[in-house]
């Protein structure tokens, strides 16, 4: 049967060429995804599949049932929103919202979905079960689309026994698929920290708190979370990436800010580590004769790929594509809503390679160069696709 959903999949490829440039060409930021999701629901209705929009903000929820619909339900889920990046591109389909900028392949996600849905709504006599589309908005933007499609009942009426997610890869070559089973992403904490103190003239510095050493005296001694403190046996980082004191070159400022990430793939260490990060950044500064204010936004969960499912749906890719394009992924220490779901029910979130060096496509997710190789849409629509099918008739 993999044959027709490949056929299926070849046969729809301009259609999804064109989803995804016009979704390219049109990005709107998380929870702001109105016209994006106009234009999904627009696609779900000339398809002849029914939809509910709405829901979680932009989020639509499709169902497809094949016979005997009560068996089995399985989730698809693909990311909407874009990013508040300038593209910088001479593609005719690059965007037309200055600033906005579908950089991390939420576009593709999108047409990989619907163009999936499309071959699963015709072939729902060749299959028991049901499958929802999940179009999820806000994954780039904490709490996150998923926390709030969740908590909206997407996973129930019908019950999801399992669901998966693709995400596009520009360091793989175009073609090929990349699973790991088990911790997949690490999580994802924003940490926020107010130095406070008394600020002066910089030539008295015995006169006023130097908020500014203090503050860089934290980043240092933060070091440690991750060199001492830390579980060796656990990935961990700890990264800042924004210092503001704003004072001059003579005035020493009465506030400084600093923010960075922390990520890890075991959630006690995490919880501990947070601890940790207040207390060290507080005592620090207490001993210099200033005060720190720490606020840490808990981000999303590490995403765990389970054993069974991944181990599934990568049996059927090797089915699909053959064993020579399936790749193992190492752990990564980027971060993803999908997390969410992988707490709640088992989940396989898995990568799509979009890359062709011998054209220069790589370029970075998140940069304003990105661009994915478009024959990729192919393989991520039919692997979508076959890889539901094949969960569907797990007994």
């Amino acid at each position: 049967m993999h044959q027709k959903v490949q056929q299926l999949a070849a046969s729809f490829f301009n259609e999804t060429l064109a989803i995804r440039r016009h979704l390219h060409q049109h990005p709107e930021l998380s929870f702001q995804e109105k016209e994006t999701a106009a234009f999904i629901s627009a696609k779900l209705n000339a398809y002849g599949i029914p939809h509910q929009t709405g829901v979680a903000g932009h989020g639509i929820v499709a169902l497809i049932e094949g016979k005997n619909p009560q068996k089995r339900c399985i989730a698809l889920r693909a990311d909407i929103d874009a990013l508040p990046i300038r593209e910088q591109s001479t593609q005719p389909y690059c965007s037309n919202n200055e600033g906005v900028m579908h950089a991390c392949g939420h576009d593709a996600h999108s047409a990989i979905l619907l163009s999936a849905g499309r071959i699963l709504n015709a072939m729902k006599n060749d299959f028991e079960g049901t499958i929802k589309l999940l179009f999820q908005p806000a994954e780039e933007k904490l709490p996150g689309g998923a926390k709030a499609m969740i908590e909206a009942g997407v996973l129930h009426n019908p019950e999801v026994e399992a669901i998966i997610g693709l995400h596009v890869l520009p360091s793989m070559e175009s073609g090929n698929l990349g699973f790991r089973a088990g911790p997949f992403m690490a999580s994802g904490d924003e940490v926020n920290i107010t130095v406070k103190g008394k600020g002066g003239h910089a030539a008295m510095p015995d006169l006023i708190t130097d908020t500014v050493l203090i503050a860089s005296q934290i980043v240092v001694n933060m070091q440690q979370v991750v060199s001492r403190m830390a579980p060796p046996s656990v990935p961990t980082v700890l990264s800042f990436g924004r210092f503001i004191a704003d004072g001059a070159y003579n005035i020493i400022p009465s506030e400084v800010t600093i923010q960075g990430t922390f990520r890890t793939f075991d959630e006690n260490w995490r919880e501990k580590a947070r601890n940790q990060i207040a207390l060290i950044a507080s005592h620090t500064a207490i001993a210099a004769g200033a005060t720190a204010e720490v606020f840490i936004e808990k981000g999303y969960p590490v995403l765990l790929n389970n054993e069974i499912v991944t181990e599934r749906a990568e049996a059927a890719a090797k089915e699909l594509l053959g064993q020579e394009a399936v790749i193992a992924l190492p752990q990564r220490m980027t971060t993803e809503d999908f997390a969410w779901y992988s707490h709640e029910i088992p989940a396989c979130f898995f990568r799509l390679g979009t890359a062709n060096n011998a054209k220069g496509i790589k370029a970075d997710l998140h940069t304003s160069t990105f661009d994915i190789d478009e024959s990729s849409l192919e393989t991520g629509v039919a692997s979508m696709a076959w890889i539901a099918l094949k969960l569907l008739e797990k007994e």
